[in-house]
């Protein structure tokens, strides 16, 4: 087993996250089996409780795990599904050891940080390890001198003590600041950050400097002689405008070279699959508007994945996708923001702030034409405003906002009803959605069959399916029985749709979310047009 340790120092958010990613493409872009582990040091159990103003998207895998939003990050840039067990959270780890003290497990010893703790967090690395891969990438999340990160780090140390220097890498993220008028490169808080790792016993084999513009050969020099990292193994991390581009900046500066020679793996031919992809996003061919209606919108990570999948689309397409982000109360008081944009996402959230504003949203896509995208709350909202203003239901509405309303167009799903726990118990992951033929949805996938992640606990009322269809409203996908609307359109309109799931997240750099693709080109076809009547 061989592993890449990625720790971080100075401060947080210095996207550590990315640069697991794109270390993760890179390996695998020179033949290597490559994937990614994220360790969180928070108490909860996982991130489905978290609030997204604290913790940004929380990203839902496969198999319905509710994870960091870098697993999101890890599944783009590997292409590949992960699973719960490539999230390690401090809740997951004591919640196993105490299981396991209380069946007796430990035949009466004391429980102790050291060994059960750490032992249990080098059993659920291994476990991730063994399904064959040639290199696990292993990020430790929170910075070094964390109280919360020193069980992980001492238990990284030790799985190097037991695997051997030739099989595990540590690599830490730092700071290299720019002060002053003529912006020095200062490297002491990265020797101070790095005498830091050394102190819990760790001596790091890579840095990767976060900086401003590149290092310099003086910055890379001086880190190198305080911190014994050689220099091949100063990498410099330095802003780009795309995330996307960080993979070929590192590959130019020799860091797969570096690492398989420290791992003694042979290192393939880079095979570059996304030499077109940075291309489209360097220079889109023309633009769009897009308005991503939301209550988060000043925290853009919490829709992290809408994000993303345009920049996918952008690169696929040559069309570029200008983001802008409206708080959906603002509606409430004037739709002048959206007068000047081509399309409009609603994307999923909870709680009953800003729907009404989404209501608005959904209203004005409908009635003027505009090209709309309802994602998850986004789908429902589309539902109660076509029962409000089409069918006259004017208190139409969730009973997950109002209990009482007479026209409880969207209701709680029936195996949902007496839960109290709120963490993991929605419908969650991927699940079949069956796609009628003759409709918008199945033009857009060219499949009678789809599989999605899904993550709500509330779902179109069957009784009022017939009656909103009479009135012109398609649901053009359900799900496995037939008995949940999945995706929604209105007849005769190619640019209008919504879906439960969340496309975004299973959209990657090579295939981006049909659903979004369809909103953009449709943006664009809107566009053309009103460019026209301006002149």
């Amino acid at each position: 087993m061989r592993f890449l340790v990625i720790t971080g120092g100075v401060i947080s958010g210095l996207g550590k996250g990315t640069i697991t990613s794109s270390l993760g493409h890179l390996l695998k872009e020179h033949g290597l089996r490559v994937t990614a582990l994220k360790i969180d040091p928070y108490l909860n159990y996982d991130a489905g409780t978290m609030n997204p103003y604290q913790h940004g998207e929380v990203f839902v895998l496969n198999d319905g795990s509710e994870v960091d939003l870098d697993l999101g990050n890890y599944e783009r840039f590997l292409d590949e599904d992960m699973t719960g067990e490539n999230n390690i959270t401090t809740g997951k780890v004591y919640s196993e050891v105490i299981r396991k003290e209380r069946r007796g497990d430990f035949l009466g010893s004391t429980v102790q940080i050291i060994p059960h703790i750490t032992n249990e967090i080098k059993r659920r690395v291994r476990a991730v390890a063994s399904r064959g891969y040639d290199i696990v990438l292993i990020e430790v999340g929170g910075t070094v001198g964390d109280i919360e990160s020193m069980p992980f780090l001492e238990a990284m140390r030790q799985i190097r003590r037991e695997e051997g220097d030739g099989n595990v890498l540590f690599a830490h993220v730092t700071l290299v600041p720019e002060i002053g008028a003529n912006l020095e490169q200062k490297t002491k808080p990265t020797q101070h950050s790095v005498k830091e790792l050394r102190e819990i016993g760790i001596q790091p084999d890579m840095i990767f400097c976060r900086s401003q513009r590149p290092i310099t050969p003086e910055t890379r020099r001086k880190i190198s002689l305080f911190t014994d990292v050689p220099e091949s193994g100063i990498v410099s991390v330095h802003n780009v405008e795309n995330v996307y581009l960080l993979p070929d900046i590192l590959e130019r500066q020799g860091i797969v070279q570096h690492i398989c020679s420290r791992l003694s793996i042979p290192v393939g031919t880079y095979r570059d699959t996304w030499a077109d992809f940075r291309k489209n996003l360097l220079q889109p061919r023309e633009w769009v508007k897009i308005a991503v209606v939301g209550k988060y919108t000043e925290l853009q990570d919490a829709y992290m994945s809408h994000r993303e999948t345009f920049t996918h689309i952008t690169g696929n397409t040559g069309v570029g996708v200008e983001i802008k982000w409206i708080d959906s109360d603002s509606l409430l008081r004037s739709t002048e923001p959206l007068d000047e944009v081509h399309g409009i996402l609603i994307p999923g959230g909870f709680g009953y702030r800003g729907v009404e504003g989404k209501v608005v949203a959904a209203r004005y896509a409908r009635e003027r034409g505009v090209p709309f995208l309802g994602i998850c709350l986004g789908f429902q909202v589309a539902v109660v405003e076509f029962a409000r203003d089409v069918l006259g239901y004017t208190d139409a509405n969730s009973t997950e906002f109002d209990r009482n309303t007479r026209h409880p167009v969207i209701d709680i799903l029936p195996e949902q009803k007496g839960i109290q726990d709120l963490g993991g118990t929605m419908r969650l992951g991927m699940k079949l959605v069956r796609v009628k033929d003759g409709t918008l949805a199945r033009r857009i996938y060219s499949s009678p069959e789809i599989m999605e992640r899904h993550r709500h606990r509330y779902e179109v009322n069957p009784e009022f399916i017939q009656e909103m269809e009479d009135a012109g409203l398609v649901f053009s996908g359900t799900d496995e029985e037939g008995i949940r609307m999945e995706i929604l359109e209105l007849k005769g309109r190619e640019n209008f749709i919504a879906a439960q799931y969340h496309a975004e997240f299973l959209s990657r750099p090579m295939r981006p979310s049909p659903l979004h693709r369809h909103l953009v080109l449709q943006a664009l076809k809107y566009k053309r047009p009103k460019e026209i009547e301006a002149r």
